[in-house]
């Protein structure tokens, strides 16, 4: 039988294999980090938008420059007189308080738009123009007053 080689103590206490599985570990933890850390930012912009569903005519304008180009909803009254039929859709202005905004939608407004009736626009500033591909009518209780024959019951269900 032949001998064996004489090994140090210290020879079978090797730990580079251990650092390499340390350093494995710690660039997986940083990796879940950033991706925890970029679904947290996702999540938060995402709930932000919604809590923030609309602004009001006077916020837009105030707020312009900040919005930018950026898509996004806006509140107020359909100003009497300012409605005109283009060939893409609809030319209008909204108000609230003492802040107007002209609108040009491109597309086919709801059957129930109408001068004085409070709406939500989606879309964006193009310049001093708010351009916009949705109108949403807002129906109010003094909407459901004035026709009970086409509520069905508080909750809004529309009776053919």
């Amino acid at each position: 039988m032949a001998a064996l080689p004489e090994v140090r103590e210290t020879e079978w206490k090797t730990v580079p294999l251990a650092r390499r599985t340390r350093r494995r570990m710690v660039g997986a933890i940083a990796a879940v980090a950033v991706i925890l850390l970029a679904l947290v930012g996702v999540l938060a912009e995402g709930a932000k938008n919604a809590l923030e569903y609309y602004v009001t005519v006077q916020q837009a304008l105030a707020q312009r420059r900040t919005l930018g180009s950026q898509t996004f909803r806006m509140e107020g009254i359909v100003v009497p007189g300012t409605i005109r039929e283009t060939p893409e859709g609809v030319d209008f202005a909204m108000r609230y308080n003492d802040a107007v905004a002209r609108v040009v939608e491109v597309g086919n407004p709801p059957e129930l738009f109408q001068p004085s009736i409070p709406v939500v626009v989606q879309g964006h500033f193009d310049g001093s123009v708010f351009v916009s591909d949705l109108i949403m009518v807002k129906h109010t209780s003094s909407y459901v007053a004035a026709h009970p024959e086409r509520i069905a019951d508080a909750g809004g269900s529309y009776r053919p």
